[in-house]
């Protein structure tokens, strides 16, 4: 379903995209077009952009042709799903210790819908990290990597 959705090939894009898009959410997803997570996870944006399409922009970021964000994000598990609005990061706290991207694939369409209105909102009255409104038992757990340290 990667193919349904406009893709990022290089950071010149990506600033772009970030300095562009404005008064929607801007969704970029982190990872690869072969793996089998991503997939998953292409399949539930495509699906759900149309909806979104009055609050959120969706955008595909291949990990390996923009490595300075990649390493920006510390991207270290794909997929891995950053937010913009306006150009400000926004964060999101899933009860996890990153609030600066959301790590894996939802499990649901709702779950997704879900926190891009929660991000709409929160970031509509100007707060830079929202409360994630998906079930905890819905969020991927996994351990932080620290390199180089």
């Amino acid at each position: 379903m990667s193919f349904l959705l406009p893709k990022l090939t290089c950071k010149r894009e990506v600033d772009q995209a970030i300095k562009s898009v404005a008064e929607k959410v801007l969704v970029l997803r982190f990872g690869r077009d072969n793996d089998a997570v991503c997939l998953q996870l292409d399949d539930i944006l495509a699906k759900t952009a149309h909806d979104l399409s009055k609050m959120a922009v969706i955008y595909l970021v291949d990990v390996d042709k923009v490595p300075v964000y990649t390493q920006y994000f510390d991207i270290s598990y794909i997929p891995s799903t950053v937010f913009f609005f306006n150009g400000q990061h926004m964060k999101v706290d899933y009860g996890s210790p990153d609030h600066t991207k959301f790590v894996g694939s939802f499990k649901t369409k709702q779950d997704f819908i879900d926190l891009i209105e929660v991000i709409y909102r929160g970031a509509m009255r100007g707060k830079l990290i929202v409360r994630s409104p998906i079930d905890p038992s819905n969020i991927p757990k996994y351990d932080l990597l620290y390199q180089g340290i």
